[in-house]
């Protein structure tokens, strides 16, 4: 049950992540040419970063899916686990809770993973939102610290379903191909790899699409953006910016209907749902920095801040991507 060195990669997906690299030269060298003519500046040092930080972002999603489906869960276990990281510092943990964050951060999402990468759907949906859910009150409740209990075990719960259920629905789009052409039952237990470079396409589909409504944005936000949508959480996210990028996001995803199985129509309705929930995965976010007095959970993103900054719209997103393609695909 393994696939190691069956790459995910065919040659749309190449072509697909051609035409990012040429969107990623193109940009480099506007930064290299702002930098020139205003010289360095903290902004453009800024763009600079985030521009690296892409460069190798988009690099190591290729080479994963180059390898193959093993690799790529692997790839998205440890973000999770260093978003969970990130987002276990900032909570209001106590020392009673030391036994309980051994389960949440070494056990349940290695086991959650294994469910996902054995292909078996069953258990994948259900062992954290039911069986983990259950669980990690009850042996936080055996330490015998009370103060705090209600917060601290709330934030324990949040921290596992966004960090590692939500995030793992990524990676789990690989696997539908397989429930689309042989059935859900089918589907269920099939081997690693067998959704093969349709999956990818998904993944790479969702990806483009949440990550690009980002950057869409921030681009409106920033030249037209005038008023802001929430401005005590964030007052950088303005309708102006959430409008223009959303509807550009939009279009962008009615325009890559050829990688998935989607008509132009549902492409677009998919990515604008997908869009939508990015936007607010990233203001909850916003609000839980606001409430812990951070600008960013981390600093392992050079120029993005920490990895929760960066999939802050996917953990949303990718849930309910992948339930509205189970849904009507499968």
């Amino acid at each position: 049950m393994s696939d190691w060195g069956m790459g995910l990669l065919d040659e749309t997906a190449l072509w697909l992540l051609g035409g990012v690299v040429v969107i990623l030269v193109i940009a480099s060298t506007t930064a290299w040419l702002l930098g020139r003519k205003l010289g360095v500046t903290s902004t453009i040092t800024n763009l600079k970063q985030r521009i690296n930080a892409w460069w190798l972002m988009v690099a190591l999603i290729g080479a994963v899916l180059a390898a193959g489906e093993t690799v790529t869960v692997l790839l998205f276990l440890v973000l999770s686990l260093l978003a969970l990281r990130e987002f276990i510092t900032i909570s209001p943990t106590g020392r009673g809770d030391h036994k309980v964050l051994v389960w949440l951060v070494f056990i349940i999402p290695a086991v959650h993973y294994w469910f996902l990468w054995e292909h078996w759907y069953g258990m994948f949906s259900v062992f954290i939102p039911v069986y983990a859910f259950l669980f990690l009150p009850a042996r936080n409740a055996l330490a015998g610290q009370t103060k705090g209990f209600l917060q601290r075990s709330a934030t324990i719960q949040w921290a596992l379903m966004v960090c590692v259920y939500a995030i793992s629905h990524a990676p789990a789009l690989l696997q539908l191909p397989v429930a689309m052409e042989l059935g859900r039952e089918a589907a269920e237990g099939s081997s690693p790899g067998s959704g093969g470079a349709t999956g990818a396409h998904l993944l790479l589909f969702l990806l483009i699409v949440v990550q690009g409504s980002d950057v869409l944005q921030y681009i409106w936000g920033k030249t037209l953006g005038k008023h802001p949508i929430a401005p005590s959480v964030s007052p950088n996210k303005t309708w102006e910016g959430f409008i223009g990028g959303v509807l550009s996001a939009t279009a962008l995803g009615a325009a890559l209907w050829w990688l998935t199985p989607f008509s132009p129509l549902v492409a677009a309705a998919f990515a604008l749902v997908s869009c939508v929930m990015g936007f607010a995965g990233g203001l909850v976010m916003s609000a839980i920095k606001r409430d812990r007095g951070i600008k960013d959970f981390g600093s392992t993103i050079p120029g993005h801040g920490g990895i929760m900054d960066r999939l802050d719209s996917l953990c949303f997103a990718a849930p309910v991507f992948f339930h509205l393609v189970r849904f009507f695909y499968t």
